[in-house]
C-alpha cells in the first residue's frame, strides 16, 4: 500500500503502514479481492481525500465513518457522491447549512472535489467497505491509518479547523492526544447531519462561516464552499 500513498503524507504514513494493523488490513483487502468481493470505493480511488488534499495545503478537515456502501457512491471523499448520482441526505442537508450560513446556492450535485482541492480533508475513518454492508471494514485497521492522518494535520503549526459531525467523529478526535490538546486549531463540534439527528443541533450551528472567520483571523485563505 506504501506505493499508493500521495508523497506529501508519505512520511508521516509510512512508520504506520509497517506496523501489524497496516499490513493485517492489505492482506484482507486482497483476500477480499480475490474472493471477487465487491468493495466501495474502487481500487485506485481509496485514497483519493489524500490525493486532492495535500498535508501541507490542509485548512480543513470533515470526518466522516466510511464509504457509501451503494453502487457507484463512494469514490474516496467523505460525504460526497460523483456526478450523476443522487445527492445522499447527509449530504442534502448539509447543503441546506451551507445556504442558511452562507447563501450558497445548494448544487445540483454531490462532488465535493472543489472543496478538497481547496484544503478540504475529507476524510473517513475507513477507507474501504463491502458493499451493502456498512462498518464492515471499520475493524480491519483502516482506523491507524486514518489517526495519523488526523494526527499529523493537528501536529502542523498553521492552524486549521476540524468539523466534527456526530458521535464517531468526535470520539475519533478524542483519541488523538495532538488535536485533543492542541489550542491553536478550531474544533467544531455538532450532531451528525443525518436525517435522523439534523434537527437536534446540525441545522442553525454555522460550521462554514465559522471556518471561515478562524481561516482568515490567522492569515489563510477562506473556502470558497
Amino acid at each position: 500500500m506504501s506505493d499508493q500513498i500521495p508523497e506529501s503524507w508519505r512520511e508521516v504514513l509510512e512508520p504506520v503502514l509497517a506496523t501489524p494493523e497496516a499490513r493485517q488490513l492489505g492482506g484482507f483487502l486482497k483476500a477480499q479481492e480475490a474472493a471477487e468481493q465487491q468493495i466501495y470505493p474502487p481500487r485506485g480511488q481509496r485514497l483519493r481525500a489524500l490525493e486532492l488534499t495535500p498535508l501541507d495545503e490542509v485548512k480543513v478537515v470533515i470526518l466522516g465513518q466510511d464509504p457509501y456502501h451503494g453502487p457507484g457512491q463512494a469514490h474516496g471523499l467523505c460525504f460526497s457522491v460523483p456526478e450523476g448520482v443522487k445527492v445522499p441526505p447527509s449530504l442534502d442537508n448539509i447543503y441546506k447549512e451551507l445556504n442558511d450560513d452562507l447563501g450558497v446556492t445548494i448544487p445540483g450535485h454531490g462532488n465535493l472535489e472543489h472543496w478538497a482541492r481547496q484544503g478540504v480533508l475529507l476524510l473517513n475513518n475507513s477507507l474501504t467497505v463491502e458493499a451493502h454492508k456498512a462498518g464492515s471494514h471499520a475493524k480491519m485497521g483502516w482506523s491507524a491509518i486514518t489517526d495519523a492522518v488526523v494526527s499529523a494535520v493537528a501536529d502542523r503549526a498553521e492552524p486549521s479547523v476540524f468539523i466534527l459531525w456526530g458521535s464517531h467523529a468526535q470520539g475519533k478526535a478524542a483519541r488523538i492526544p495532538e488535536l485533543a490538546n492542541a489550542d491553536r486549531h478550531l474544533i467544531l463540534k455538532s450532531v451528525h447531519p443525518s436525517p435522523l439527528s439534523a434537527y437536534r443541533g446540525f441545522f442553525g450551528s454555522k460550521p462554514f462561516s465559522q471556518a471561515n472567520t478562524f481561516l482568515q483571523k490567522n492569515g489563510r485563505e477562506p473556502i470558497r464552499w
